[in-house]
């Protein structure tokens, strides 16, 4: 077993998306893999308080302990609850279908 891993951190904006890939040794975590990147310097926006994380899509915790090749992913808090915009768009759709026109 190698003392080395090599993981991939990425952050994406509407506009812009960030790629970065780092060499760290084994057993770090999560969270010290998204401080090592300097992905904080190039985005002074992160909070990391405020962001969830993934590894290849799943939901991790900060202390998770990383493994070769990993990719470490944070994510954006939504702007609109999905639930809600769906919930909007079949309200509508009732109202337009109930009746419509000039009686």
């Amino acid at each position: 077993m190698t003392d080395k891993i090599n993981i991939e951190v990425v952050y994406a904006l509407p506009h812009e998306q960030t790629l970065l890939k780092k060499s760290l040794p084994a057993g770090t975590t999560l969270i010290e893999g998204i401080e090592a990147s300097g992905l904080l310097e190039k985005h002074s926006e992160l909070d990391l308080s405020k962001h969830k994380f993934g590894i290849f899509g799943k939901l991790a915790k900060p202390d998770t302990v990383l493994r070769d090749k990993d990719r470490i992913e944070i994510y954006r808090p939504l702007i609109a609850d999905p639930k809600e915009v769906r919930r909007k768009r079949a309200e509508e759709g009732k109202a337009m279908k109930k009746g419509g026109g000039d009686a």
